[in-house]
């Protein structure tokens, strides 16, 4: 490389900007504690997208932390709070309507909606949000999100967005 005069550049680091305020809609009452000893007493959310051919699809999923199982889930091609309403209210009904959970996410704009929580609201279940910027607040669905597109998925993800379904 001397002899060539060629020299390496190599990519910076990605700086993660780590807040330790809490969000102003609601605290961090999870604060990590990932280990639930009973079902419906934590559950957690978050929203990817996919490469659906020609556009993307966004995927709304909510876990019980308890067996880490998907108990809720929703596809659009709009991440917005119906995307994520539609997503806990599947995982509301199909748990028969439990009392006293919570369900914690990051500070995305489809959590923090007025819409989304006026229906933790209605369901009663009360809301937890990571800090920002801070993705190990809500490593469960992270770890889970990485599985999905590395083990689950096809390498050239899909053709189109029929495909996906």
């Amino acid at each position: 490389m001397r002899e060539a005069n060629i020299t390496s550049k190599q990519p910076h680091k990605h700086k993660y900007k780590i807040a330790e305020d809490e969000s102003k809609i609601a605290p961090n009452l999870l604060n990590r504690k990932f280990t639930v000893d009973t079902p419906n007493k934590s559950w957690c959310g978050d929203v990817t997208y996919i490469w659906a051919g020609s556009q993307w699809l966004y995927l709304a999923v909510v876990m019980d932390l308890y067996a880490r199982k998907i108990i809720g889930w929703a596809c659009s091609n709009s991440p917005d709070s119906e995307l994520t309403c539609a997503a806990l209210r599947m995982a509301y009904e199909s748990r028969g309507m439990p009392k006293d959970v919570m369900f914690h996410s990051d500070q995305g704009c489809h959590y923090t909606n007025l819409r989304y929580r006026q229906r933790l609201w209605q369901y009663q279940i009360t809301q937890s949000m990571s800090r920002r910027g801070n993705c190990w607040d809500n490593a469960p669905m992270e770890r889970f999100f990485r599985r999905l597109k590395t083990e689950w998925m096809p390498k050239e993800f899909y053709s189109s967005y029929d495909k996906v379904y």
